[in-house]
């Protein structure tokens, strides 16, 4: 068996309680590509997973005011030393 497989969600809630989004921590976008056949997003609440529909009115207007709560992928670490750098150069010409 595929790790994969289990992370993606197999069923969506069409409707979700209105204090619900004021508890998300953060939140993913499942998208219905090879891995996963459900468009989807997971909502990260105390520990636990809820997937609900991204057609739901209220999950749309509040995920756009929350993009902030998306985990970004980190970044190469050289570049950003690198770019360090050359601003302390700058500094002391």
């Amino acid at each position: 068996l595929f790790p994969e497989a289990f992370n993606c969600c197999t069923k969506i809630a069409e409707e979700i309680p209105k204090g619900i989004l004021r508890r998300v921590e953060r939140f993913e976008i499942q998208k219905d590509d090879g891995r996963c056949h459900l468009h989807a997003v997971i909502l990260h609440i105390e520990g636990r997973k809820f997937c609900v529909s991204p057609r739901i009115k209220r999950v749309k207007k509040w995920m756009k005011k929350n993009k902030h709560k998306i985990p970004r992928k980190k970044h190469h670490g050289r570049k950003q030393r690198r770019t360090k750098i050359l601003k302390k150069e700058r500094i002391n010409s």
